[in-house]
């Protein structure tokens, strides 16, 4: 036997939730209204299920699930374009919203997006076999890094991922290098546009934008930095337009 697993995820209401999932692509292969409210999109091998909970509130959801591609960069670009095309920009914020694309510490390469009623579809690409959390680094600013990304993408805690960038740009007797300072920021000032501190996050963003990171410096990082400084660049950009 085949067997399936199914999300069936709760909403206040189902219209704008079948709307949002058709902007991603997803096609409504069942929509019921009485004598309860129920859904079904599909889009290729994923299926979601939603059913209505007239009291639910999205804003104190915890439900959600986790998809899994093998090109997540191409899916990311499909949905974003999708989004933008319905609601006339990419939300970033509030609900619905798409966060950024990024390699985790676990092994995937991921983003997160959250519907109309709050359920968060985690979207990633495996790239290790190991699956586990990596150990936090030593050094003080890889060490918020790692920690802060676990935080906003992963735990969505954004109060708490604050409060690690806060610490360590603050501190005097110690300085992180420049691909260090502009991830720091541009993930701080993500952090502050998520939580509408629009003033905050502009000095943040333009503090990021300041730093310049010459081809010696890219050469002198490892793989992984790199691609931490491309994705850190891309949501710079991002997030200033």
């Amino acid at each position: 036997m085949a067997e399936k697993t199914i999300p069936l995820l709760p909403c206040p209401s189902i219209q704008p939730v079948v709307d949002f999932y058709t902007a991603l692509g997803f096609e409504t292969t069942y929509l019921q209204k009485s004598p309860y409210a129920y859904a079904v999109v599909e889009r290729g091998p994923v299926e979601l299920q939603f059913f209505g909970m007239k009291q639910y509130d999205p804003a104190a959801s915890y439900s959600g699930c986790y998809v899994l591609t093998d090109d997540v960069d191409a899916l990311y670009a499909t949905f974003r374009a999708g989004l933008k095309a319905a609601y006339g920009k990419v939300p970033r914020r509030g609900l619905p919203r798409i966060g950024p694309l990024k390699d985790m510490s676990y092994g995937v390469r991921q983003f997160l997006m959250t519907d109309p009623a709050g359920n968060s579809i985690r979207v990633g690409q495996q790239l290790s076999e190991d699956q586990s959390h990596r150990p936090a680094p030593k050094e003080t600013f890889a060490r918020a890094l790692h920690i802060a990304d676990l935080f906003v993408d992963s735990k969505e805690d954004l109060a708490g991922a604050a409060k690690v960038i806060d610490r360590a740009l603050a501190l005097e007797d110690e300085r992180p290098t420049p691909a260090q300072h502009l991830r720091l920021l541009v993930l701080r000032g993500d952090i502050a546009q998520r939580q509408g501190e629009d003033e905050h996050a502009e000095r943040l963003l333009e503090r990021a934008a300041g730093i310049d990171i010459d081809d010696a410096a890219r050469e002198g990082l490892g793989e992984e930095e790199r691609e931490a400084v491309r994705d850190a660049l891309a949501r710079l950009d991002e997030l200033r337009s």
